[in-house]
C-alpha cells in the first residue's frame, strides 16, 4: 500500500477538525490514515499553529545537519588519532 505524506500544514488542519467535533474515526477514514497515526500526530503536533509546525520543521532540519557534522568531526578525529598512533 502506497504510505501518503502529509505536510506539516495539513496535519494541523486535521487535528483542528477533530477539535472543532469531527468523530476521530471518520476523520481517520476520510483522510486515509489510522487513528494510531493520529494520535501519534496528537501527540506531536497538538496545540501549534501552522507558523510553530513550519519553524518545528526547520529546527529538527538544522538539527540533523548539525548531528551529521558532529559525526563526520569525530570520525575525522578518530582517523587522525589513529594515524598518531601509528607514527610514533
Amino acid at each position: 500500500m502506497k504510505r501518503k505524506q502529509f505536510s506539516g500544514e495539513q496535519i494541523i488542519g486535521i487535528l483542528k477538525e477533530a477539535e472543532a467535533g469531527a468523530v476521530v474515526t471518520e476523520l481517520c477514514r476520510k483522510h486515509g490514515m489510522s487513528s494510531a497515526t493520529y494520535y501519534a500526530w496528537k501527540a506531536k503536533f497538538g496545540g501549534l499553529e501552522v507558523s510553530d509546525a513550519k519553524r518545528l520543521r526547520s529546527l529538527e532540519e538544522e538539527n540533523a545537519r548539525l548531528k551529521r557534522l558532529l559525526a563526520d568531526t569525530m570520525l575525522d578525529n578518530a582517523g587522525l588519532k589513529d594515524l598518531l598512533s601509528k607514527k610514533w
